[in-house]
């Protein structure tokens, strides 16, 4: 029998070989909604922030949020995203969280935990990353409301073969439970449900990133449970 961990290792370095890579969403990475008393969301994270698998930001994840807010609460929006493909909570906080932290929000979106799950990050260390992110995000906005997305539906990953796909869900999901127990501890914190399953034309022709209407279902899906969960 072949060991596990010799399978996942060729599964993954093929899945690396054999899967297209697709360029960030074009500049500018800020945009408006028109609207009195415009609300303030930036969204930082992976390469869901960086826009892969849309043309733009205005129809990538950023774009979709603000419209989902704008129409919700009824007032402008002013979106900015920062982050990188690839990029996990570590390096968020190395590279990103200065930036992030540099002007006050009423909304800030956090997409993080594909790259660590895919890194086989610890608990622990995510855990920790996650507080530290959102110890930052709070103090520089004391009054926003943080969102942080849940983990990719990794098992609805048609691009992922087993075992590789199904011991990729079990370590996400594992992440994000300690994930949602530092989220606890945070007033003005909601980490959204897991995903719902996921649409035709979700994916992006990669097969792993959303697509431009795969954006805007996650944000309609985002937004909504907000809603459901009184926080927003």
């Amino acid at each position: 029998m072949v060991p596990t961990a010799a399978v996942l290792f060729a599964q993954g370095r093929r899945l690396r070989r054999d899967t297209p890579i697709l360029p960030d969403a074009a500049h500018p990475w800020a945009g408006s909604l028109p609207g009195d008393n415009p609300a303030r969301l930036l969204v930082i994270g992976d390469s869901t922030a960086a826009g892969v698998g849309a043309a733009t930001q205005d129809d990538a994840l950023p774009g979709s949020l603000g419209r989902e807010l704008a129409a919700r609460l009824g007032c402008g929006i002013e979106w900015r995203t920062t982050g990188r493909n690839g990029a996990t909570s570590r390096d968020l906080i190395t590279d990103y969280l200065d930036d992030a932290t540099g002007d006050r929000y009423d909304i800030v979106f956090l997409s993080v935990g594909a790259n660590d799950a895919l890194g086989l990050r610890s608990r622990a260390a995510f855990a920790r990353d996650i507080r530290t992110l959102l110890v930052r995000l709070r103090e520089a906005s004391p009054d926003a409301l943080i969102i942080v997305s849940s983990l990719p539906g990794f098992s609805q990953f048609v691009l992922l073969p087993n075992p590789l796909r199904w011991n990729l869900y079990l370590h996400s999901t594992s992440l994000e439970e300690a994930a949602r127990a530092v989220v606890a501890d945070f007033p003005r914190v909601h980490m959204s449900a897991p995903p719902p399953k996921y649409t035709d034309g979700f994916f992006a022709s990669d097969l792993f990133h959303p697509s431009a209407s795969g954006y805007h279902d996650w944000a309609r899906f985002a937004i909504d449970d907000a809603i459901h969960a009184g926080v927003l």
